[in-house]
């Protein structure tokens, strides 16, 4: 009995600490990714100042070819980091305390209905046609 009460509550913990993404509008989260399309692509597989972000959502970090990453972005992605949902949210909403020294010139994504917005586009950038 002891051990369900600790799992339940692990689980209700992870439930909470988990970011509620991926139900957000993916039309609305066309025009956040507006501040982003100076430096990325979404539809297709070409680095602009940014490297592309096609199928970004599970992608190990400083991983596109052809990409000269940041010293930092490579020591942040070297034990084999993924951007997965968790990751990029924590990202995007403030570049500079994720990940130190990195070279995105970006204050971050402030609003988490944004943020849902936009990790739903990111997903699947056809959705907002």
């Amino acid at each position: 009995m002891r051990f369900g009460a600790i799992a339940a509550v692990t689980v209700g913990f992870a439930v909470l600490a988990a970011p509620a993404l991926a139900e957000g509008d993916a039309k609305k989260g066309a025009k956040v990714f507006r501040k982003c399309k100076a430096c990325h692509v979404v539809d297709e597989e070409k680095n602009k100042v940014g490297p592309h972000l096609v199928a970004i959502i599970d992608r190990p970090v400083a991983s596109v070819d052809g990409f000269k990453y940041s010293k930092a972005m490579v020591e942040f992605g070297s034990d084999g980091k993924v951007w997965d949902v968790e990751t990029l949210t924590l990202y995007l909403k403030k570049p500079k305390d994720l990940v130190k020294g990195t070279n995105m010139a970006f204050a971050g994504v402030r609003k988490d209905a944004d943020m849902e917005n936009l990790i739903t586009y990111l997903q699947d950038p056809s959705a907002a046609e």
